[in-house]
């Protein structure tokens, strides 16, 4: 029998050292971050993809059911085509069975440069428009092309983007328009707006259901006081009266309100609530618009951020009945539509906006 052998396995390490366990390298905590705020953007970039898929589900369903089922040619999309359009909000709303247009605006939008210019009209403009009535304000035009369409004219959208086509000397593609009650759905279902207004605001009419009672300084408003906001003209039926707005006053407004339900739409909270802003549109929206362009719209500028929104107000001098526009300021909006479909986007000074008070207005 040999000594050597003991019948055990040999040593791993003959020659009497222990070997070493190998000791993981701590990451820096800065490594860590950037490792985190990697996957943060990537789920951020899932979760956009999977917001706007879904968003088009529910377009399906809603707004897109609103629109003309039509197809639209390739060259024709919003997606690589400049626009523009025409908004109008009447003052439509359940106790009040009216078509009059307080909110009279023209927006122009550029794909390439994901930018756009909204140009809006006093309400109470007098046109001095060849082959119109200058004896009528801006906003009684729709209804009346309501009621010739009852008679067997052509359709009021389509003759509002054919007068307002030539007035402001730019080519109208579409007309969308909005009542009251779906302004005040949508601000809902945003959650509200959040506003400064500038003084109180007091309006009671029994006859039309109107009852304005807004306070002074910042406050978030809900769908029926941002209505009552961007429509206080004057004061009636209060004690003390307060101060009365003129159309500048309140094309202001609006265009403070809008930037605030692009805040809305911009933060998670809004992304999550766009569905109820589909459906708040859908019931209370009329459009030319075809079904597929409006989910093109939605591709090209879903993303869009308020500083790409260039708003272009216009004021003139009232003398009663009507503001007559400042023509220089109608020039001007007149080239800022045209620069935006050019892909020449800028932001003009809103020297109107900031005069406006000064303008004293029934």
């Amino acid at each position: 029998m040999s000594t050597g052998n003991t019948g055990l396995p040999p040593r791993a390490n003959p020659g009497g050292q222990r070997k070493k366990t190998p000791v993981k390298k701590k990451k820096s905590p800065m490594a860590l971050f950037f490792k985190w705020l990697l996957i943060l953007v990537i789920l951020a970039i899932l979760g956009a993809a999977v917001y706007v898929g879904t968003l088009y589900l529910k377009a399906e369903d809603t707004v897109l059911n609103t629109g003309v089922d039509k197809a639209v040619p390739p060259e024709q999309s919003a997606e690589v085509k400049p626009l523009t359009m025409l908004i109008l909000g009447t003052d439509y709303r359940p106790q009040h069975q009216t078509h009059l247009t307080d909110v009279v605006m023209v927006v122009s939008m550029n794909p390439e440069t994901n930018t756009a210019t909204l140009v809006s009209l006093p309400r109470d403009s007098s046109l001095q428009l060849q082959g119109y009535r200058n004896d009528r304000k801006l906003n009684s035009f729709y209804p009346t092309f309501k009621n010739l369409e009852k008679k067997g004219g052509s359709s009021a959208e389509e003759e509002m983007k054919t007068m307002l086509s030539k007035y402001l000397d730019v080519p109208i593609d579409y007309v969308t328009v909005l009542n009251f009650q779906g302004f005040r759905d949508v601000v809902d279902a945003l959650g509200g707006v959040d506003v400064n207004v500038k003084y109180n605001m007091c309006h009671r009419d029994s006859q039309d259901g109107t009852d304005i009672n807004l306070t002074a300084g910042p406050q978030e408003l809900d769908g029926s006081k941002a209505l009552d906001y961007v429509r206080y003209r004057k004061s009636m039926n209060c004690e003390p009266k307060t101060q009365e707005s003129n159309d500048f006053d309140r094309n202001a407004r609006q265009s403070e309100v809008l930037h605030s339900l692009i805040d809305r739409m911009k933060s998670f909270g809004g992304a999550v609530k766009s569905y109820k802003v589909l459906e708040a549109v859908s019931d209370n929206m009329k459009t030319d618009l075809e079904n597929d362009q409006m989910k093109n719209m939605i591709k090209a500028y879903y993303d869009v951020n308020k500083e790409n929104v260039n708003f272009v107000p216009i004021t003139g001098e009232w003398r009663s009945p009507f503001v007559y526009i400042n023509e220089s300021e109608l020039q001007q909006a007149k080239q800022a539509l045209k620069d935006e479909l050019e892909g020449r986007h800028t932001v003009e000074p809103q020297a109107a906006a900031e005069n406006a008070d000064s303008v004293s207005q029934p």
